[in-house]
């Protein structure tokens, strides 16, 4: 993966980590910073799907990885929709996991660029997984 996909994936986290630490240093309240992590891992959520669209777009697969390629959108739409129930946030961190196993097994990439992409998702989504854990705690 080139320096840039690495350093913008780790920059993405900060809002992840930064909002469950805000509430603790009582920067927000709780209910800022959950609507705050939500509002952003939905948007996020968006973003996955968009990496299935153009795989598909640009490899003439109009096959069902274009119709899926719509729900990590619908999921993130539902999940600010109903965003007051901590429910989401373990919807959304499930959805990560879902999408990281989906992208594995369909991406059309060269072996090698799978290989990195997915290493390099792998550490991403463990800490995005496990600041949705720790929201959740938070909440508790």
């Amino acid at each position: 993966m080139p320096y840039s996909a690495l350093f913008l994936g780790i920059a993405g986290l900060i809002p992840f980590i930064a909002m469950p630490l805000a509430y603790q240093l009582n920067l927000f309240s709780i209910t800022q910073s959950t609507a705050y992590f939500v509002q952003y891992s939905a948007v996020l959520m968006s973003f996955f799907g968009g990496i299935h669209w153009w795989d598909s777009v640009s490899n003439q697969r109009y096959d069902k990885q274009m119709y899926i390629a719509m729900l990590p959108t619908i999921v993130g739409w539902l999940c600010l929709v109903f965003a007051n129930d901590v429910k989401v946030l373990g919807v959304l961190s499930l959805s990560y996991v879902a999408l990281l196993v989906y992208d594995k097994f369909t991406l059309s990439l060269p072996k090698d660029q799978v290989v990195s992409y997915i290493s390099m998702r792998m550490g991403l989504t463990t800490v995005v997984v496990l600041c949705h854990a720790w929201m959740i705690y938070l909440l508790a």
